[in-house]
């Protein structure tokens, strides 16, 4: 009976932490630390009540979903096929968790590597010029919201700023890139100090900055494939197809064949429109222009089998040859 009831706990535990598939990320350095700079109970109600809220309510978003398990990385990227639950926490765990790592203090901050003050000199002319790039996008983002230095997919350092818990991996946000500085500009960040003084707290934040941190986040950001990936989703005839294919496949693979047989010719058009696009610089090759036409091939395939009314069976397996096929043009666009 013992042995019974305890295997009974143990798996009870291992699923509620499956479950839990995210959760509060350590500070670096304790709340003084980050004192006079910003005061120890802003940072501890910041990270302990704001942060936390963020990682719960994420949980709860997504469990019991197909989204259960899946990394963040992957929530954010197509946040706009996801609930204002997810893209908000999701946003705000990201959010934080790198405030929270580029942020140390004065006397445990790293160096600048030369690699990245070169490229700040290069797109900037002078870290100078960076502080009052990223400072003006901070004062001028109303309400609340994040400002932010980015690597771009173009590989050049971009200076750029989002509404409430967006950031620029979100296909939402214009500006994409990789984030390796990230500045809270919600009054919960410094209110219980600052006040309405929102340009003194981003002084006292900017000398919080590890460039030492940052460097690394710099040097593996140029060299991360998810710079391809954005450049690639910034294609908005490919964004747009992606859309319609999977709100018409992805029904079917539950049996629901209504959103196919009625948007089957929008599924055409947006092929059509994808073949005819002009693709990113970097993916515009002739194996991509051919897998483009051998799509758009078998989506008009399926636009004739709806219109013949074909049995769900015959239609359930072209749609999903059309969005195997889909896949794998995507897949070219990594090469």
């Amino acid at each position: 009976m013992k042995t019974t009831l305890f295997c009974l706990i143990l798996l009870l535990m291992i699923n509620t932490s499956f479950s839990q598939s995210f959760s509060l990320p350590n500070l670096p350095y304790a709340y003084g630390d980050y004192a006079p700079q910003i005061d120890v109970l802003t940072m501890e109600i910041h990270h302990k009540k704001h942060h936390q809220a963020y990682v719960n309510n994420l949980n709860t978003a997504v469990k019991g979903t197909k989204m259960e398990g899946q990394s963040l990385l992957d929530l954010m990227f197509y946040v706009s096929f996801r609930s204002d639950a997810v893209r908000n926490n999701a946003g705000g765990h990201y959010n934080h968790t790198m405030f929270w790592e580029i942020m140390a203090p004065p006397a445990s901050q790293g160096l600048i590597s030369d690699e990245l003050s070169a490229a700040i000199n290069r797109d900037f002319g002078s870290m100078d010029s960076l502080k009052k790039a990223i400072s003006a996008a901070a004062i001028a983002r109303f309400g609340s919201g994040w400002a932010w230095l980015i690597v771009s997919p173009e590989k050049k350092l971009m200076v750029t700023s989002t509404p409430n818990q967006d950031n620029p991996i979100m296909d939402v946000t214009k500006d994409r890139g990789i984030p390796i500085i990230a500045i809270d500009v919600w009054e919960h960040a410094y209110y219980l100090n600052y006040q309405n003084k929102r340009m003194d707290y981003l002084s006292a934040a900017w000398s919080l900055i590890d460039w030492g941190v940052v460097s690394k986040k710099y040097a593996s950001a140029i060299n991360d494939s998810l710079l391809l990936e954005i450049e690639k989703d910034n294609w908005p005839a490919m964004k747009d197809f992606h859309r319609t294919m999977a709100q018409t496949f992805h029904p079917s693979e539950s049996g629901d064949l209504i959103p196919l047989r009625n948007r089957s010719g929008e599924l055409l058009a947006k092929a059509i429109l994808l073949k005819e696009s002009r693709p990113p610089k970097s993916l515009d090759s002739k194996l991509i222009l051919e897998g483009l036409q051998n799509l758009e091939n078998k989506c008009e395939e399926v636009n004739e089998l709806v219109e013949k009314e074909a049995k769900d069976a015959v239609l359930i397996k072209k749609i999903k040859e059309a969005h195997d096929l889909f896949h794998i043009v995507q897949g070219l666009c990594h090469d």
